[in-house]
């Protein structure tokens, strides 16, 4: 490929999309032209069924399915055999011919080849008539997908058990059972050139800003593509800079979040084939929060939420900061403990930035072999290879003992992170934060801590601030951002873009004894 490489695209996407499919192509009346074409594009296709049929024993017709994709059974009892048994005029309309004969809410009248094979491709059937201009696509598609199950990663100890699969018409019935409304939009759309993935944008007619969506959408159709398999490729063709180890784009699997971010003003991305679905915009601080923390007790989710907020920071700084003690600040540490840790320290041949270095790179190893590893033997596995490995460690004199209790409670640490995205970012940073610690000791990570917190500053996800509410600061919201204020203090939504629909509830909210008195 020579040249600009957006002009080679423009010239060849159509070839390249297209390459099987003939574009706009008009149905012919004549069936037996239709069926040639279409046998002829799916060549070599075993799993295309062509069933030739006559309807009333004298009109020729056709109906085409993939074997797996569409409901024979239903397709047998509701189309076939009323069209084969039956009998009537031949002279009819497709309209009035589905109302009379055939039992099916579902339907679509399509008048070119292309039409006719996204349909297939879809496991919509596809019923061809002789002397007819116009197919009929019938709804009757049916496979096999997940049930809805408690995600694996968001489990909570109070609040709801269901989580998203990968259809996506189950996942938009999911949020149409919590949010009853009609102004719940959902505008489809396809992307890929061959997967056409279905793509729903969501969001809430009156809470969202209007130039929210308009932004959404156009970054979506900016998207040329041959195929979008997850929703993380759609994220990160959206994002507003994906050079950042930060996620501005928050992904989730459970339809409550999914439901009280939109409440909140926010859109949520749904795509075919994955249960995993995108909210934006996204702040630093929700992806450190949790769905349960607006389930439990507003001083208890305040509680849990500093701790997490103490414990994400200690995983960031932890190992960079006992690296950079031991090197160059040991009159930073009490003498007792000093005295211990060189003593743990006298046999290890290597510096404490190498040491931490080899731990934190061994455990990393262990926690993403636990994840990959069959469930019933990767918890174990990385449990017992991290306690066996690293008192082998200890006992052969390659590291010590503090720093072996270091790397474990950074471990531990980073799991109280909500969103699993959101601790990767974390871990990627430790190293550079580890390596300034060993070169220039506490003032390396005071500049690394500036150089993290000036980039947050600069972060923006579709065009809201990363910091927000902190910065710029809205002393309003930090009652859902450093705290968990109770429900009934929470009368107004977070400023995203604009002032649109600011209060969630009444004013005067908090609970009391009716009338001034006690119930008798």
């Amino acid at each position: 490929m020579s040249g600009n490489p957006r002009k080679w695209w423009k010239a060849n996407k159509g070839r390249m999309q297209q390459k099987h499919v003939p574009s706009h192509t008009p149905l012919e009346k004549n069936i037996a032209r239709n069926e040639e074409i279409l046998r002829t594009l799916y060549t070599n296709c075993s799993d295309v069924v062509f069933r030739s049929f006559l309807i009333f024993g004298t009109t020729p017709a056709l109906i085409i399915y993939i074997d797996g994709l569409a409901n024979i059974e239903e397709m047998d009892a509701r189309v076939l055999a009323p069209l084969m048994q039956g009998r009537g005029n031949t002279e009819w309309r497709t309209e009035d011919f589905l109302q009379k004969v055939i039992p099916i809410s579902k339907w679509q009248e399509i008048c070119s080849l292309e039409e006719c094979v996204e349909s297939i491709a879809s496991g919509y059937p596809v019923l061809l008539i002789d002397q007819q201009e116009k197919a009929i696509s019938i709804g009757l598609a049916k496979w096999e997908k997940r049930n809805v199950e408690e995600p694996v990663a968001e489990g909570v100890v109070r609040g709801p058990r269901e989580g998203f699969t990968e259809s996506i018409t189950v996942n938009t019935s999911l949020l149409r059972r919590l949010i009853k409304i009609p102004a719940l939009k959902m505008e489809r759309r396809e992307i890929g050139g061959y997967t056409k993935t279905c793509i729903i944008v969501t969001y809430i007619e009156g809470l969202v800003e209007p130039s929210l969506v308009t932004e959404v959408n156009s970054r979506l159709s900016r998207i040329e593509i041959d195929g979008i398999l997850e929703s993380g490729y759609i994220e990160e063709l959206i994002e507003d800079q994906p050079s950042s180890p930060f996620p501005q784009i928050l992904s989730t699997e459970r339809p409550d979040v999914v439901c009280g971010n939109l409440l909140e003003g926010r859109i949520a991305i749904l795509v075919d084939g994955t249960p995993f679905v995108l909210i934006a915009p996204t702040t630093l601080f929700s992806l450190l929060q949790s769905s349960e923390d607006y389930y439990q007790r507003s001083l208890a989710s305040t509680a849990i939420r500093w701790l997490r907020y103490f414990f994400t920071a200690m995983s960031f700084v932890l190992p960079s900061l006992y690296v950079a003690l031991i090197t160059y600040h040991h009159e930073m540490v009490p003498t007792s403990l000093l005295i211990s840790m060189a003593s743990s320290r006298e046999a290890v041949p290597f510096p404490a930035l190498v040491e931490a270095m080899i731990m934190e790179v061994t455990f990393e190893a262990l926690r993403e072999a636990g994840v990959r590893l069959p469930k019933q033997v990767g918890a174990a596995v990385s449990i017992v290879g991290a306690l066996v490995i690293g008192q082998a460690a200890v006992q052969a004199g390659l590291v010590s003992a503090p720093m072996v209790i270091v790397v474990a409670i950074t471990g531990i640490a980073s799991f109280m992170i909500p969103h699993y995205i959101a601790g990767i970012s974390i871990r990627l940073l430790r190293f550079p934060m580890m390596l300034l610690a060993g070169t220039l000791g506490l003032l390396g990570i005071m500049l690394g801590v500036i150089m993290a917190v000036v980039h947050l500053c600069s972060l923006r996800s579709l065009g809201v601030p990363y910091l927000s509410p902190v910065g710029p600061l809205r002393v309003q919201e930090l009652k859902d951002t450093l705290v968990r204020a109770p429900w009934w203090m929470m009368d107004t939504r977070p400023k995203l873009l604009g002032e649109a629909n600011p209060h969630r509830q009444a004013p005067g909210m908090k609970p009391g004894p009716s009338n001034g008195g006690d119930a008798t």
